[in-house]
């Protein structure tokens, strides 16, 4: 006879699934307890779970409740579970001892790093959770009924209309409501627009020879192929353009290039929309922390310059949470009926509720107000570990520092990996800058110049220190 499934005392408590085979050696007791034990150690009763009173988990089971007692005593007296008075029975919260049946441990789990300077991320523990809270309610209260039916594809028309006000008072983005389409994070955005142009006939596409390698094979799955442009001090070799025919569209970071931090250069900004409108090419702005700039006015965007030759794609990981995927993009017009077709035809959309609260945040001001804020914190934590560097290592040279949460320093040829293992014996996450190096035929970690990539925004504001000095303790020393 088997029983495997236990509902736990008529609903009042939770539902439990044991591969409990009653024919078993040993007796009703002893399988209860081998199957009680291989549900904590296999890790489908996670430590912590409450397990239901011996009562209930007896009812359930059709078993004497002395026989469940009994099971729960021994495997309290083995260590795999807790019992106090007024809690009740629960799984142990340390390591599962040795199974004597098995002979076997759980494997141990990687310990994280103290510190993370990687970038990729804002604070999140900075997140404003009053003021989103705020919104959310305010949201909730004025969202019609029909708010909560089937989702627009192009997004909820509170938040498309909030952004379109908003990109043209903050990035100089030119563009109305139904231009803009709101996606579930970037890569959602940049895989659209690739299967758009795939549909369309463009084989291959210019991207920076520095850059992310999942946006890199965003591209390459929907079968487009990737043309490296050489990046500069003055930013990405766009005037190759011209001398490869095949290539018909480009992905660019031109407000702040990542991760070599170099923007576009005015002549060059000003070169790919004449190649753009030449060819009849398409840019794709990548304006991934645009708002974020400290010595130096702020860089418009390249849409501003030519809206149907340019789209920009904006997001809120930099500004807000990675966590929240949203993001947006403003489409050229002969665009916003592919990019449709092709997200309604199986993609996700954002949440409604979040799309609604994003707006009310925007449209009260309660956003700018954050973004400022945001600004300021990012500004001392580079001021301070530009002020580290001067002090204990004059001879690592930081670029990249202008705009954006992340800076570049320059290593000695050869020490890189050295270096970013020796971050990881501090107990420091750290990235060195070839892990977003691309060469010819999209091959990763390609010869070129030493150096760090150095996340300042990643860490809450009580960790940056002991993570700033973790990082000097790494650095290579001078010659």
């Amino acid at each position: 006879m088997e029983k495997t499934w236990a509902t736990s005392g008529g609903g009042t408590g939770a539902d439990l699934h044991l591969d409990l085979n009653l024919t078993g050696p040993g007796g009703v007791r002893a399988c209860l307890i081998r199957a009680l034990r291989d549900a904590v150690r296999t890790g489908r009763l996670a430590p912590g779970t409450k397990l239901p009173s011996s009562r209930s988990l007896a009812a359930d089971l059709c078993l004497a409740r002395n026989t469940v007692a009994d099971a729960y005593g021994e495997l309290v007296a083995e260590g795999w579970l807790t019992a106090r008075q007024g809690s009740g029975t629960r799984v142990a919260r340390r390591a599962a001892p040795r199974d004597p049946e098995r002979g076997s441990t759980p494997p141990r789990t990687a310990r994280r790093p103290a510190y993370d300077l990687r970038t990729g991320s804002a604070d999140v523990s900075a997140f404003p959770r009053a003021a989103w809270l705020s919104a959310a309610r305010r949201a909730l209260a004025a969202a019609p009924h029909e708010a909560f039916g089937h989702v627009d594809e192009r997004g909820r028309p509170e938040l498309r209309t909030a952004l379109a006000d908003y990109l043209a008072r903050a990035r100089g983005v030119r563009a109305d409501a139904d231009r803009i389409v709101v996606c579930a994070g970037f890569t959602q955005g940049l895989a659209l627009l690739s299967r758009v142009l795939r549909q369309r006939g463009t084989r291959e596409m210019g991207v920076e020879e520095y850059g992310l390698w999942f946006h890199h094979e965003a591209l390459e799955r929907t079968g487009l192929r990737c043309s490296m442009l050489e990046v500069d001090p003055l930013g990405a070799d766009v005037g190759a353009l011209d001398g490869r025919k095949g290539v018909r569209a480009a992905l660019l970071t031109p407000a702040h290039q990542f991760p070599t931090g170099v923007p576009l250069h005015p002549d060059r900004r000003a070169a790919v929309v004449d190649w753009a409108v030449r060819t009849g090419g398409l840019i794709l702005e990548d304006d991934y922390d645009g708002e974020f700039r400290y010595d130096r006015q702020p860089v418009g965007c390249l849409q501003g310059l030519s809206p149907e030759r340019v789209v920009y794609l904006g997001t809120t990981s930099k500004s807000l949470a990675p966590g929240l995927r949203l993001s947006w993009m403003v489409l050229p017009e002969h665009l916003v009926g592919d990019v449709l077709k092709v997200k309604r035809a199986g993609e996700w959309s954002s949440g409604v509720l979040d799309q609604l609260t994003l707006a009310e945040l925007i449209t009260s001001g309660a956003y700018d107000r954050h973004v400022r804020a945001m600004r300021l914190r990012y500004r001392r934590r580079r001021d301070q570990l530009v002020a580290a560097l001067a002090e204990h290592a004059p001879h690592i040279r930081v670029t990249g520092i202008a705009a954006g949460l992340h800076a570049v320093l320059e290593l000695p040829p050869g020490t890189e990996r050295a270096t970013v293992q020796a971050a990881a014996w501090q107990g420091l996450a750290l990235e060195g800058v070839s892990r977003f190096r691309y060469g010819g035929g999209g091959i990763r970690d390609v010869a070129g110049p030493d150096g760090l990539i150095v996340g300042y925004g990643t860490p809450p504001d009580h960790a940056f220190s002991g993570a700033l000095d973790a990082l000097l303790r790494a650095l290579p020393p001078a010659d």
